[in-house]
């Protein structure tokens, strides 16, 4: 069934591409394709609504995929009391995504000290080589089909020296070492901790996968171009304006230094 969902604040090509997720193509302009949750969905962007193709029991699944029950027009607002966060959400329209943690975690794994475009190729032929066939395409492999195998069964992923920490995961995931009920509960310091005991995980990729696999929107993960503007701008922190929805402003921090602010700005930084 076809399905509108009326949001002023949702740019589908913003938010699918600004790289907290991988797993979406466009198939032409406004018109979009991908799968989560092992569900497959076309989407198409209206003016300020977008339109869902998906079976009628999934909707509620998508609503809270793109976490429709958070006012972004009344955030927005409120980052605009900064002047750099004011600048930043003109004209954008991301919202952070509601993603299951397992495959988060091994996105964000992927990721590391690559681009989007190999990473998103990487996790097709992960989803291809061991995940299960699904309607328009394959679902993301869990932890336990992962954990079984070695490094040398990921070759066809070219993957490289991230083989090791995929594997690693899985088996950490799948036996509970590592678990996401527990984390999902702990106190940011000691989540980001949790995580780490993976092979690979830094504070980066562990502050993605709290913010986009368990929606602790307090967590900031901090690329080089995130750094940046942290310390030209927010030396001494994020103002008060951001509350507990840092990892929100994150979003529109990033794609504003990456798309407008010149290296110029940064050069010494």
């Amino acid at each position: 069934m076809k399905y509108i969902m009326d949001c002023d604040c949702l740019d589908l090509k913003q938010t699918l591409f600004c790289g907290q997720c991988f797993r979406f193509k466009e198939l032409e302009e406004n018109y979009f394709e991908g799968i989560a949750g092992n569900k497959l969905v076309r989407l198409a962007q209206l003016e300020n609504a977008v339109e869902i193709e998906a079976p009628e029991n999934d909707i509620p699944f998508w609503q809270s995929y793109f976490d429709l029950d958070l006012d972004y027009i009344k955030l927005k607002k409120s980052f605009s009391e900064d002047m750099t966060l004011k600048a930043a959400c003109e004209g954008r329209r991301i919202r952070v995504l509601k993603q299951e943690p397992f495959e988060t975690l091994i996105s964000f794994i992927i990721s590391q000290n690559n681009n989007i475009k190999r990473i998103t190729g990487i996790i097709d032929r992960l989803c291809e080589c061991f995940g299960e066939k699904i309607e328009g395409g394959w679902a993301f492999p869990d932890a336990k089909t992962l954990s079984a195998l070695s490094e040398s069964d990921l070759s066809p992923l070219r993957a490289g020296f991230r083989a090791k920490y995929i594997i690693d995961a899985a088996k950490k995931v799948h036996n509970k070492e590592v678990d996401f009920e527990i984390i999902k509960n702990l106190p940011d310091d000691e989540a980001r901790e949790a995580l780490k005991i993976i092979k690979g995980v830094g504070d980066k990729v562990a502050d993605c996968v709290l913010l986009f696999g368990l929606y602790r929107t307090s967590a900031v993960p901090k690329d080089v171009w995130i750094k940046r503007v942290n310390a030209y701008f927010y030396p001494d922190g994020y103002p008060d304006c951001v509350g507990e929805y840092a990892g929100i402003a994150q979003q529109y921090l990033f794609d504003y230094a990456r798309t407008e602010l010149s290296d110029t700005v940064f050069k010494n930084k």
